[in-house]
């Protein structure tokens, strides 16, 4: 008979500059490896992590959601009688570049990564000769091009809405690269101290393997003027990886949150996106399997 369990949803932070990405690899630094190394010390049992979207190497998230089921038995220490005391446990143990931002029980029928509803990435870099701060090295990726913001929009404007991003997409067997894109917006940040430096605001229901990066590559060749704008709807009607859209570096994409339907909603949105996705939704018979994680969204950043 299985012990009673607890699922707990914790929010977390981390720089993935030193990590082999989220998901667990024997013999490799992952965050999901650390994480689930301490929480297992704590709880004094092993535990397993779902994550909301498993970033590559070198990606970040300040908002990265998981969830854990914990045996009821772990709550019956002294110092830890709820989730919330794990906060405190954890910061004792975990290293600098890990933050476990909350800890909390999780609502009826919630789930990291099938009740998702949409995720977001902000994507920094700049365009500076000099590259990037020295505090922002870590987190600013450097191109080394001029740019014309205008186009890069332009570009991004045309890769708005429902599509199939195949194009942009590592292949996975099984999975669908159909997405909806709801923002690719770029803001201009720089200041005295940063000049040329620039974000990408991109949200989407959920991200294929390799797509963010893909999508900030592609529209950055437009505004180099490698490309004309109308590239970027040109790949919009591509069926595999395009081998002419570069990838861009992994230190300047950070998943930034993850949003979720009410608590009366959640179960009802996981199963929804365990259903099958149709590409009748784009005209075509063809079916395929939703990975609302992205096919690694993250392994966005498996790049």
């Amino acid at each position: 008979m299985l012990s009673p369990s607890l699922r707990v949803r914790l929010d977390i932070a981390y720089d993935g500059t030193d990590f082999h990405g989220w998901a667990t690899q024997h013999g490799l630094r992952t965050v999901a490896g650390v994480l689930e190394e301490k929480l297992s010390l704590v709880v004094r049992e092993p535990v397993t992590l779902v994550v909301a979207g498993r970033t590559d190497a070198g990606v970040h998230a300040n908002g990265q959601v998981a969830h854990v089921d914990l045996p009821t038995s772990a709550f019956e220490q002294r110092s830890l009688t709820r989730p919330e005391d794990l906060v405190r446990r954890l910061s004792r143990m975990l290293p600098h570049d890990i933050r476990l931002h909350s800890a909390t029980r999780a609502p009826q029928g919630f789930d990291a990564r099938f009740s998702a509803l949409r995720r977001h990435y902000i994507y920094r870099l700049t365009t500076h000769p000099a590259g990037p701060l020295p505090v922002r090295v870590r987190d600013t990726a450097r191109w080394r091009r001029p740019i014309d913001l205008d186009k890069v929009q332009a570009a991004s404007n045309a890769m708005l809405g429902l599509q199939n991003f195949a194009a942009l997409c590592k292949a996975k067997e099984g999975a669908t690269t159909i997405r909806e894109l709801q923002r690719f917006e770029w803001v201009d940040v720089s200041t005295d101290a940063e000049p040329q430096t620039y974000e990408a605001h991109v949200t989407a229901d959920a991200f294929c393997w390799s797509m963010v990066r893909s999508l900030v590559g592609a529209v950055m060749t437009v505004g180099e003027g490698k490309r004309d704008v109308g590239f970027a709807a040109e790949l919009m009607g591509e069926k595999q990886r395009s081998s002419v859209v570069p990838v861009a570096p992994a230190e300047g994409l950070n998943l930034v949150k993850v949003d979720y339907p009410a608590d009366e909603d959640l179960a009802a949105r996981a199963r929804a996106t365990r259903a099958m996705r149709s590409e009748a939704e784009l005209g075509d018979s063809a079916a395929a399997e939703t990975d609302p994680a992205g096919a690694d969204t993250g392994r966005e950043e498996r790049e």
